[in-house]
């Protein structure tokens, strides 16, 4: 770091008091902190790294107090990262502040494939840490598993199930499976149909892998109870809001089956729970105007189902669809595989982590295995005139939330709209508008009238 950038950087720690994702302070005052591995843990586990910033007291409200010794400073901070695995290789800069010295350190992140770094002292499992917020937390099993399995190409999708045969696999969607596998792909034409089975990954020595299982078993539920969708509606925009008649949810379903059972039935339901409006275009041709593109759903139900974690730390978890009165929310068990990140979605090809199951249901025409699918959600949402889709990568799991027009509508109603302006602002029917947003919106609170006595008034407007 340039000393000058140091200097304004610590003069605006001090100013206006905090630590970020990315910086920490520490006082140093008297010798050198003797727990830093939890820090340096973290920092170097996150892609962009971290600065430690010694001689900054956050117990002393912030206040640079300098270092004890600059020198002596960091040669035991190199101490404790050489006790972190693989070591830490800090970058040092000292400057003068009112003629008090201060140090920092900026760790740099390691290699993907060598996380988790971790404190040897402690062992993998209790000396490794997450930056989150301003703070390093203890990763879970989980999350060091997801290095371990990346590190070690662990294939959960290929995971043999003890206590299963290929006679329990449905006959004919593995017939089916097969005929368009061998004809498409003229080495396995050549071979019998067991070993077609094996060299596709969906058996192993006569019993089901895990991707034989969620797809060809008529009910691999029996086995994997969690393997399903809990989808939810709710009547507000917030858990626990109830209704009119105090009921919590509107609808409320498990769906089981295999996976393409799965993932048609989810998609009925958000269908069913989603507004919906009929236009006539110029020709005089119907059409149903969803709230949501359906083609949108479905790529998200498929990316969830396909792409979640189905390793032991997470077989227990459902994908969850939650459909509130201005969003749904789609979450599934595992974040983001690999080096993929947030910013990368759509625009990188992915590193796939059960590429065997995605490999099958490309074969059945079920999935399209191009690194097309955040492409399509994107561009699906902008043809529907909705704001662009939000992925979040969380401690476990990743979610994608779709927000409907009520967001919009509140803000296009600061000024008083008529029911007509809104149904234009909406590209819906004034009827629609009325019925579907505006309704509902008088009934929260959260537009009022114009003319409160006279409901039904031609002049009546509507604002937020």
């Amino acid at each position: 770091m340039e000393k000058a950038a140091l200097i304004a950087l610590a003069t605006e720690v001090s100013t206006n008091k905090y630590e970020t994702q990315t910086l920490e302070v520490k006082a140093a005052g008297v010798d050198c902190p003797k727990r830093l591995y939890d820090t340096l843990s973290s920092f170097s586990n996150q892609d962009s790294g971290g600065t430690i910033i010694f001689g900054i007291d956050e117990d002393n409200d912030f206040a640079i107090v300098g270092v004890y010794d600059a020198q002596d400073l960091q040669q035991r901070v190199t101490e404790q990262c050489d006790q972190m695995h693989p070591p830490c290789r800090p970058f040092f800069t000292v400057v003068e502040v009112d003629g008090k010295h201060i140090v920092s350190a900026e760790i740099p992140p390691i290699d993907y494939a060598e996380r988790p770094s971790y404190y040897m002292g402690r062992g993998m499992l209790k000396g490794s840490y997450i930056r989150v917020g301003d703070s390093d937390k203890v990763m879970t099993d989980y999350e060091v598993y997801r290095y371990e399995a990346y590190r070690k190409q662990l294939r959960d999708d290929l995971r043999v199930l003890d206590k299963t045969s290929v006679t329990q696999l449905n006959k004919q969607r593995i017939a089916k499976l097969l005929e368009l596998a061998k004809a498409d792909k003229k080495n396995l034409a050549a071979v019998d149909d067991e070993s077609a089975l094996e060299l596709l990954g969906i058996v192993n020595a006569g019993k089901s892998t895990l991707t034989g299982w969620i797809i060809f078993n008529d009910y691999p539920q029996s086995m994997f109870p969690q393997f399903s969708v809990t989808a939810i509606v709710l009547p507000g925009s917030k858990m626990g809001e109830t209704d009119t008649q105090g009921a919590r949810f509107i609808d409320n379903k498990r769906f089981d089956g295999d996976f393409t059972t799965v993932l048609d039935e989810t998609e009925k339901f958000i269908t069913r729970n989603m507004r919906n409006n009929t236009i006539i275009n110029d020709i005089g041709k119907r059409a149903d105007k969803y709230e949501y593109p359906i083609r949108a759903i479905r790529e998200i139900l498929l990316n969830a189902l396909m792409h979640r974690d189905y390793s032991l730390f997470s077989e227990n978890m459902p994908v969850t669809v939650e459909m509130y009165r201005d969003r749904i929310e789609v979450s599934n068990p595992g974040g983001l595989y690999g080096r993929m990140n947030i910013q990368d979605l759509g625009f990188a090809k992915t590193e796939i982590r059960n590429a065997t199951l995605v490999h099958i249901l490309e074969i059945m025409s079920i999935a399209e295995n191009r690194h097309s699918g955040i492409q399509t959600i994107r561009l699906e949402m902008e043809d529907h005139d909705l704001p662009a889709p939000a992925f979040e990568d969380r401690r476990g799991s990743f979610k994608v939330t779709l927000r409907n027009h009520f967001s919009d509508i509140l803000e296009y109603t600061q000024k008083p709209r008529s029911r007509a302006d809104i149904a234009v602002f909406l590209n819906v029917t004034p009827d629609y508008a009325m019925t579907n947003t505006i309704a509902p919106l008088l009934k929260e609170g959260k537009l009022s009238m114009t003319i409160p006595d006279k409901p039904k008034s031609k002049l009546q407007k509507f604002y937020s």
